[in-house]
């Protein structure tokens, strides 16, 4: 009876050595040159006629259409044509997806090993190869409130200590999250959330003037003079197709300096993208709104309005990786046609190391119905900043 239980034991090892060895690793990717070069590794993607392959020896190599004799992966890869719009609504069902044989021009797609039926594209049709798992998370998936987002937050500072003491802060963040988070897929909504706030005192101590043979000595109290100004905003667009979309937004501001308490601002409208390539884009959007005004010391210039705001937003990558943000918008107003505002806010971002750089940037607005104060209140206000800045990169 124990030979018998030995040989049943012995019997599942080797049973269990033989299954093992037949769990191989799945064969690696390869590629083949015009030139006669030959590489194994991981077919990572393709995109407008660039592949990019990963080789354990020679990294990530990107490489066009017109280099590569033969290509092979044996993973699922799904093919996105050109001309046919990659939205949700395509579904699966309609994309071309197998492991992937290169050859002759084509790009044959074998669905599973059972299934020997093959999909064929035309290399100069396809836009984008992309592995499955990714397509699934970028086409059905949807990322999380705290996920996917991208931006940038910028701070600095002043002190002076003299005879005078002076100290400004600035402070300022960005943030976009477009989903998908994909160029090669349609988008379906996108959010922003932008701040701006600076903060500056200057203070001069009490000091006595002398008294003279005609006049008694004079106290003058200590004086301190103040800058505030902040802005904060955000806007959801849903995309009724890959350019255009409707929104709804919301924005906050506050300057002391034109005596303007806070203004607020509730709106929804279209808006179209009119430009969009790897290194520019311009969006234009139109708005009806309620705005809110509500100024210091003159309860008599508060005032509810119905307003409208016309906006553009550019966006430019130039070289080294310098980003260039140029906002503009003007606001006018339906129920008292004085009651008008403008701004512009500029920002250049030099990137120095790694998610670090720094930002150089001005404010720029004007209210034309800023109310009547002794000083006199000036309707337009400039503000120029430089900070140190922090890009904040989605991982999703």
């Amino acid at each position: 009876m124990p030979n018998v239980l030995q040989r049943a034991v012995l019997a599942a090892c080797l049973l269990g050595t033989l299954t093992a060895g037949a769990q191989t690793k799945a064969e690696p990717d390869t590629i083949d040159f015009t030139n006669g070069d030959h590489l194994t590794g991981k077919l990572v993607r393709e995109a407008g006629g660039s592949v990019v392959f990963h080789s354990d020896i020679a990294g990530d190599l990107t490489v066009s259409w017109d280099k590569i004799k033969a290509l092979h992966a044996s993973e699922p890869f799904a093919v996105l044509q050109k001309g046919v719009v990659t939205s949700r609504k395509l579904g699966e069902s309609q994309i071309p997806i197998g492991a992937v044989n290169v050859t002759g021009g084509n790009i044959e797609l074998q669905a599973s090993a059972v299934d020997t039926k093959l999909q064929t594209v035309p290399v100069a049709q396809a836009d984008y190869i992309i592995d499955k798992a990714t397509l699934d998370k970028q086409l059905l998936g949807h990322p999380g409130f705290f996920e996917a987002w991208n931006g940038s937050a910028t701070g600095g500072v002043t002190i002076v200590s003299a005879t005078q003491n002076q100290y400004t802060v600035t402070a300022a963040a960005a943030l976009q999250r477009t989903v998908p988070t994909v160029s090669w897929l349609d988008p379906r909504n996108r959010t922003t959330l932008n701040l701006n706030e600076s903060f500056g005192r200057i203070s001069e101590p009490a000091y006595t003037v002398p008294a003279t043979t005609t006049t008694a000595a004079t106290l003058v109290p200590a004086t301190f003079t103040k800058s505030n100004i902040f802005h904060t905003d955000a806007e959801r667009d849903e995309y009724l197709s890959k350019n255009f979309y409707y929104l709804g937004d919301l924005s906050f501001d506050h300057n002391y300096s034109q005596s303007l308490q806070l203004q607020q601002i509730y709106g929804a409208g279209v808006g179209r993208t009119l430009l969009k390539t790897p290194k520019q884009e311009l969006d234009v959007k139109v708005v009806a709104q309620y705005e809110k005004q509500a100024f210091f010391n003159s309860a008599s210039a508060n005032q509810n309005l119905i307003a409208a705001t016309v906006a553009a937003n550019y966006n430019l990558t130039l070289t080294h990786g310098i980003l260039f943000n140029q906002q503009v918008s003007y606001i006018p107003a339906f129920n008292n046609t004085r009651a008008y505002s403008a701004t512009e806010n500029d920002t250049l971002t030099f990137p120095a190391y790694k998610n670090f750089g720094f930002t150089v940037g001005t404010l720029d607005s004007y209210l034309n119905d800023a109310p009547v104060t002794l000083p006199e209140t000036k309707r337009n206000s400039f503000q120029f900043t430089i900070g140190a800045t922090y890009s904040i990169k989605s991982k999703y």
